[in-house]
């Protein structure tokens, strides 16, 4: 069974509205419809699908996870630097070498990196 793509990300936290108003108000993503599972959480979706998972804890092991960083493909690249310099986040840029690839990397407010990958540099 090969694996043919990314079904989610999940990310644990220990307050659901900052992590949820970062990725919406930040990356875009939009609240959706997640299971009425008992733990607290919130399903993030990117279109149709539910690609960020975040998942309420006590323990959101900050900065300590074996998950060096997420990354998602976007378009738009002055737009998202222009927009990030504008809510003051703090970002690094960088191309990839003999590629037209343009990488941006940010933080969330629970420490995990991410990374947002422009294929074609802009």
């Amino acid at each position: 069974m090969p694996v043919h793509g990314v079904d989610h990300i999940n990310i644990r936290t220990a307050d659901l509205d900052r992590c949820r108003a970062f990725y919406c108000d930040v990356l875009g993503f939009e609240d959706g419809w997640r299971p009425p599972f008992e733990s607290p959480g919130a399903w993030l979706y990117a279109g149709r699908a539910p690609l960020l998972h975040v998942t309420v804890t006590d323990d959101p092991r900050t900065g300590e996870s074996a998950v060096d960083h997420v990354a998602f493909a976007v378009k738009g690249y002055d737009e998202i630097t222009k927009w990030l310099g504008k809510r003051d986040i703090a970002f690094e840029s960088h191309g990839v070498p003999e590629t037209l690839i343009h990488q941006v990397f940010i933080e969330d407010p629970d420490g995990v990196s991410v990374e947002l990958n422009f294929a074609d540099g802009t």
